[in-house]
């Protein structure tokens, strides 16, 4: 593994290589493709904190927060939804959790902002391919992480894997003329977004050619349709095939993995390390 050096998220500091950090997903969500869409809670701030200190306890790294369902045919919400759905929970959790690194996951500058002054400390943007600046500058401003996602409106590549490589080499490019320092850059392949089933397995195959980017890579494969198209499950029977996916893509160079069930991904992420990082920690 290449030095990759430390970025910090808030109250952490994290440096790459030692070991494979793990995120917990924190879905706002009454429509949560996974099922596990907090708005379905009576009290969905508290049901939030509850499944965040149990991630926590369970060794997640950080958490990520989103308000807006990313699944296929999802219905979209405007921006004063969003905001009411999120920032109670990003506050609720920053005080229940002090030291536990947050995201925000959203493709709103208004979100994003609101949630950084709520507690969250960086930001992941499911479009951090697109030409829309107003992210990238709102990182640089606040000198705060920026995961950059691969995606696309339609599954269409000549080369899979080039064409993911340019498409982030292009925007993390776009987010250092911003004004984000290297450091602050995390680029995630986009496993399940603007690509195929197939597409989504080479993906997985050929992970290994992000690391020409030289940034820290984020993998999220959790539940996703993929692996129930492999294995014919529904959303909560797939968590072998999630642990699959978590120690393939260690192997390949996955610097952390973004999951639902932080428990089990924590020991499987631990074996891999074992192997490919000798030792971890």
């Amino acid at each position: 593994m290449s030095d990759l050096g430390t970025t910090r998220f808030g109250p952490r500091s994290f440096h790459w290589g030692e070991r494979t950090f793990v995120m917990g997903i924190l879905n706002v969500t009454p429509d949560s493709f996974s099922g596990d869409g907090l708005l379905s809670a009576s009290d969905a701030v508290a049901a939030a904190v509850a499944q965040a200190m149990a991630m926590a306890s369970e060794g997640a790294d950080l958490l990520d927060i989103g308000g807006e369902s990313t699944r296929p045919g999802h219905a979209a919400i405007d921006e004063a939804e969003e905001l009411r759905r999120v920032i109670p929970v990003v506050q609720a959790v920053r005080e229940a959790l002090p030291a536990m690194p947050l995201t925000i996951d959203t493709t709103k500058a208004a979100v994003a902002a609101a949630a950084l002054g709520a507690g969250a400390d960086a930001i992941n943007d499911i479009w951090g391919v697109g030409g829309d600046p107003a992210l990238a500058q709102l990182a640089a401003a606040r000198g705060v992480p920026l995961i950059v996602m691969h995606n696309r409106v339609e599954p269409v590549y000549a080369d899979l894997l080039v064409e993911v490589v340019a498409d982030l080499r292009r925007a993390l490019e776009r987010a250092e003329s911003a004004g984000v320092s290297s450091g602050n850059l995390l680029v995630d392949p986009g496993f399940g977004f603007g690509k195929t089933a197939d597409q989504n397995l080479e993906l997985l195959h050929g992970l290994a050619a992000l690391r020409v980017l030289g940034r820290p890579i984020l993998l999220g494969t959790s539940r996703k349709s993929t692996l129930g198209k492999v294995l014919d499950l529904p959303a909560d029977q797939r968590l072998e095939a999630t642990l699959a996916t978590t120690a393939l893509g260690i192997a390949a160079g996955a610097d952390i993995v973004r999951v639902h069930d932080v428990r089990a991904n924590v020991r499987a992420a631990r074996m891999a390390d074992a192997v490919v990082r000798r030792g971890g920690s």
